[in-house]
């Protein structure tokens, strides 16, 4: 890790050193006093990164939903030419691996920081990463995005994404029960946030941070998702239950991932300290503009 966010600085009494130090930092802090912007000014300064977050992840479901049509649907070539429920299930979580390292680093991913779930963002809200008011809206805009991006795969396959088969990829528990998919949800979000905190952070390792969390949601759909259908995501859960109706098991997934990011978030802060989280993007060396921490041209709330 960098030494310049691990090492305190001791020697106070010395202000140009101090500054120094501050300014040598890869990435800038809000000032402690900086202003609390309300609802309508967070709004209408960061409207482009609610937006984006609200397309990310819908582009993620329509991805999700048109692979697992093609994978799943009982009449598809795929399905036919693969019996293999275990080979389908790979090559589902290997397109979808490759889909969230694609939003991760496209340009929108690169500024609003790719969140895409309810549970990241509440994890960098309790970090102090992201103020109250983007967090509310970036929740929002994720399940807004979620629901849109499988109804429009709805309205454009129909019959096939609502095949039993298919079940517009909604996420319910295994046939091993409620408990287990509770568990099994509360690791792989754990994992997941541990991988993104301690890669994103790490001056070295921050730009593979993508790369990573991609490879886990490649293993998790392949390894996992028997036991829980591999949410991970409230909002994705959310997404296929509301065209598909189905709500079994839905308070499973509203409440592992956040509490299991949000361990995962205190064990680092113990570990590390507040100081060695850098920002609540995924990929943040880049030069696009920064609503968290004011880098390249943007400005903290």
């Amino acid at each position: 890790m960098n030494a310049t966010r691990h090492n305190p600085l001791v020697d106070a009494p010395n202000i140009n050193t101090r500054n120094q130090a501050i300014e040598a930092m890869p990435f800038s802090q809000p000032s402690a006093s900086a202003p609390q912007l309300g609802a309508f000014e967070s709004l209408r300064l960061h409207w482009p990164e609610y937006l984006m977050e609200a397309s990310l992840l819908g582009a993620f479901m329509v991805s999700a939903c048109l692979f697992g049509a093609l994978y799943e649907f009982t009449h598809s070539p795929v399905r036919h030419a693969i019996a293999s429920q275990f080979l389908r299930r790979v090559l589902m979580g290997f397109s979808m691996g490759l889909t969230a390292i694609a939003v991760i680093y496209s340009p929108w991913g690169k500024q609003s920081g790719a969140h895409i779930n309810p549970s990241v963002t509440v994890t960098f809200l309790r970090l102090g990463k992201i103020k109250i008011w983007d967090a509310i809206f970036y929740i929002a805009s994720q399940f807004t995005g979620a629901v849109l991006g499988v109804v429009l795969v709805a309205r454009l396959l129909g019959r096939e994404l609502a095949d039993p088969a298919v079940r517009y990829v909604v996420t319910v528990p295994g046939d091993h029960g409620l408990w287990v998919a509770l568990l099994a949800e509360f690791i792989i979000a754990f994992g997941m946030m541990t991988t993104v905190l301690y890669f994103s952070n790490h001056h070295r390792l921050d730009r593979y941070t993508g790369l990573f969390a991609g490879l886990l949601v490649a293993t998790y759909i392949t390894i996992e998702a028997p036991f829980s259908g591999m949410s991970m995501n409230p909002a994705r859960t959310l997404g296929s239950g509301f065209s598909a109706e189905i709500w079994t098991g839905l308070w499973v997934y509203l409440t592992a991932p956040p509490l299991a990011m949000l361990t995962a978030a205190e064990i680092y802060l113990w570990r590390y300290g507040r100081l060695a989280v850098k920002c609540c993007k995924l990929h943040h060396d880049n030069n696009k503009r920064c609503i968290f921490c004011g880098a390249n041209g943007g400005f903290a709330s």
